[in-house]
């Protein structure tokens, strides 16, 4: 039987971990990479065993590529602090490693996102894949926001049961942060010599309600189809308006 480690990234997550805790309490090892978290969150990590270690929070990718290392087995499986595993996710993961294919480096999983307690089908919401359950060897893609595993020259596979995401609780809570991933798309825009174009805030918010909405059926799920269709929008605005207010501090604008 294969053993596998469960990393959760965490960072003052005390009144949501425990539920993520119980999702991997499974996992030979859980590891927990903090970003020095000044709440409860670690002392409810130690009542479940978990080693712990600590590193200064860059980016999402850089903190999982740096934690992945220090795995002590050869399979991973990441969970973030918000999510839990359906129940037959476990029974289905030890399934598919006690028949391993040696040319399968990772395993593609689909989350359900909850928004306001309801799983959204919609707005691109769904299936929503990620590779969560993979070898030691692979990486991050370094990106600045939105990285996934590099599982090349490797093969992947797909695991049947989900991932159930407590994406959207509270508006106020979900727009805080805003500022932060705006961040780090700005940087990540520069970093691919991206420039600002008036189209990026004029004709692409519209795009993306339109093809949240309508294309991607958002109508069909209600307030939560359109508050999440339009927050597309409003983000797309936003993160293009930064990328000019950039270009007007270095005198470009």
């Amino acid at each position: 039987m294969e053993k596998i480690t469960s990393i959760i990234p965490t960072f003052n997550s005390e009144k949501i971990i425990r539920r993520c805790l119980e999702s991997v309490k499974w996992a030979d090892e859980i590891l927990i990479v903090d970003s020095y978290s000044t709440d409860k969150t670690l002392d409810i990590c130690k009542e479940y065993g978990a080693r712990i270690i600590q590193h200064e929070y860059i980016n999402s990718a850089l903190q999982k590529n740096w934690a992945i290392p220090k795995a002590s087995y050869d399979w991973i499986f990441l969970l973030d602090t918000d999510e839990e595993l359906e129940s037959g996710f476990v029974e289905e993961v030890h399934a598919v490693l006690n028949s391993p294919s040696d040319a399968i480096d990772g395993y593609w999983c689909a989350r359900k996102n909850l928004v306001y307690g309801k799983w959204v089908k919609t707005c691109g919401y769904y299936p929503d894949y990620l590779v969560r359950l993979f070898r030691k060897k692979c990486r991050y893609i370094e990106r600045e926001v939105h990285a996934h595993i590099d599982v090349s020259p490797g093969r992947t596979g797909e695991l049947k049961h989900h991932i159930i995401h407590h994406d959207f609780t509270d508006l106020n809570k979900y727009l805080t942060k805003f500022p932060r991933y705006m961040r780090y798309e700005l940087d990540q825009l520069i970093k691919e010599g991206r420039k600002f174009r008036l189209r990026e805030v004029t004709l692409r918010p519209l795009y993306m309600f339109c093809w949240s909405y309508f294309y991607k059926q958002g109508f069909r799920d209600g307030i939560r189809g359109l508050l999440l269709s339009l927050l597309h929008a409003y983000y797309n605005f936003a993160m293009y308006m930064k990328l000019w207010e950039y270009e007007r501090e270095k005198g470009d604008r």
